[in-house]
């Protein structure tokens, strides 16, 4: 599962860097693709992508200057703050949606839609016990 999880991560972000978001990293990538559609905390994105409330912390601030994200008060409760996709987020996001999609057809063209979708119920069913935020 992570050569193929590896090789469409590398794929997307070559994508990206042509499509002139060349300046976002692994680390940034990897945190800014967990944020929730509301917003996500600095602690649910540290906790979401494995790594300390600082790191997550530094990567948020990197995302922001670049302006992939933004932080706004939480409406929930005011003191908190929630880091939200951008408009330059967005565009991003929506390039590495085609990127994904083309790879996923070629998948599917490879293995058959019988193994393709038991490849989708599998993995399903394996998030129920390997990921505490699905």
């Amino acid at each position: 599962m992570f050569i193929p999880y590896r090789a469409m991560e590398n794929a997307v972000l070559e994508a990206l860097a042509r499509a002139g978001f060349d300046d976002i990293t692994l680390a940034q990538a990897r945190v800014f693709q967990r944020i929730a559609t509301e917003g996500s905390r600095l602690t649910e994105l540290a906790a979401a992508a494995q790594v300390t409330k600082q790191t997550a912390g530094a990567l948020v601030d990197q995302l922001e200057r670049a302006g992939y994200v933004e932080r706004r008060p939480d409406p929930r409760d005011g003191r908190a703050r929630l880091v939200v996709v951008a408009e330059r987020g967005a565009a991003a996001v929506d390039a590495s949606r085609e990127v994904v999609s083309r790879i996923e057809a070629r998948w599917a063209a490879y293995l058959g839609e019988r193994r393709t979708a038991q490849l989708r119920e599998a993995l399903t069913a394996l998030r129920e016990i390997t990921d505490p935020y699905a």
